[in-house]
């Protein structure tokens, strides 16, 4: 082995280091998780909704998350590109590989959006994603699912794709594998025998496999897939309800420094991941938030159907109403009504006054 060689595995993180870095985190850090717990818990109710209505959003949130997440890495193409792109509908001005970077991304995405309860969190899981991410990408056929063979550099993109700045070196190719080995099989036990809150655990896996950047390209894109993936497995439910990528991308400035502050700590006595969890944490905070709040007065149109919404609508206007006078005055069938009444009983904007024939309605 060369000194050189000895100098960089001296550097490599060991699994102890994993759990170093989150057991001392400032009672910043533990707050952030309470309050994104509680709201977690809130969310239960959201659970109960139609699947119509869950699948709506579901459907918007791909088509957020896909132009955002490939906006992060440098492509041009707008959320209505992209509906239209997933329609079929060829679109002329983009790039090809605009285009299949996006078809992948969405697809993957939907994949662990209906399939995360069957998914095992493991290194051919995530290169079997990296696979099928870039599946379309005709540049990308030879390492596809790959750990790279060469070096690579990760750089800060702008909004016409070109690099503005290199913000560190990543692991050599041929420590790679050994390092993602690490990396997965101590995040695979952490999240199993609960040593550490799984939001710790997530935000650790993701700082260090940004720092590795294991594949040639798609490292980025990938890493927001697999955080849907561990955050769905985690137990956070409103998360294909409401766009983590978006998110980051509106906060792409804070994304880099906190990648940057944090990962260029890594291999010295010093180090430390709090910029990152700090960020990590404040964008699943806005989305525990943004998910509650999809159940208020304000946004209860986002999660009704046609029929539902014209039924709340009418309940609102008279104030207090029976079955029968909603079903004769929206001529919409009873089984629909009643079903209506529960979901807005279940979220709490109406109360059930008397019982039986002679129960009604009135907003709360």
């Amino acid at each position: 082995m060369t000194k050189n060689s000895q100098k960089l595995t001296k550097k490599h993180v060991s699994p102890d280091n994993f759990a170093k870095r989150i057991e001392q985190i400032p009672s910043v850090i533990v707050s952030k998780i309470a309050k994104i717990d509680e709201l977690k818990g809130q969310w239960i109710t959201g659970a109960r909704l139609s699947p119509q209505v869950l699948g709506r959003l579901k459907r918007s949130v791909l088509i957020t998350s896909t132009g955002a997440s490939t906006r992060i890495e440098g492509s041009r193409l707008s959320d209505e590109d992209i509906e239209k792109l997933m329609r079929g509908i060829n679109i002329q001005k983009f790039t090809n590989r605009d285009k299949q970077e996006a078809r992948g991304y969405y697809e993957l995405l939907e994949n662990v959006f209906n399939s995360w309860k069957n998914l095992k969190f493991s290194e051919n899981t995530i290169k079997h994603f990296h696979q099928e991410l870039l599946r379309y990408v005709d540049k990308d056929e030879k390492h596809r699912g790959e750990y790279k063979k060469g070096e690579n550099k990760v750089h800060m993109v702008d909004e016409v794709g070109q690099s503005v700045a290199i913000l560190f070196d990543t692991s050599p190719a041929y420590l790679t594998p050994g390092q993602m080995n690490d990396l997965v099989e101590w995040t695979q036990n952490a999240l199993e025998e609960n040593r550490h809150h799984p939001l710790l655990v997530i935000g650790n896996f993701l700082v260090e496999f940004l720092k590795i950047h294991p594949f040639t390209d798609g490292n980025g894109r990938l890493s927001r897939v697999l955080t849907n993936l561990l955050l769905l497995q985690a137990g956070y439910a409103y998360i294909p309800y409401v766009s983590h990528e978006k998110l980051v991308e509106d906060n792409k400035p804070d994304y880099y420094i906190a990648l940057r502050r944090s990962q260029k700590t890594m291999g010295t006595k010093k180090e430390t991941i709090t910029d990152w969890l700090d960020f990590f944490l404040d964008i699943i905070l806005k989305q525990a938030h943004m998910a509650v709040e999809l159940l208020s007065k304000e946004n209860i149109e986002k999660i009704l159907s046609e029929k539902q919404l014209i039924v709340w609508q009418y309940i609102e206007k008279t104030r207090e109403t029976s079955t029968g006078d909603v079903v004769e005055n929206t001529k919409i069938a009873r089984p629909t009504v009643k079903q209506t009444l529960d979901v807005l009983l279940k979220l709490k904007k109406i109360e059930r006054v008397g019982l039986g024939r002679s129960a009604r309605y009135r907003i709360l």
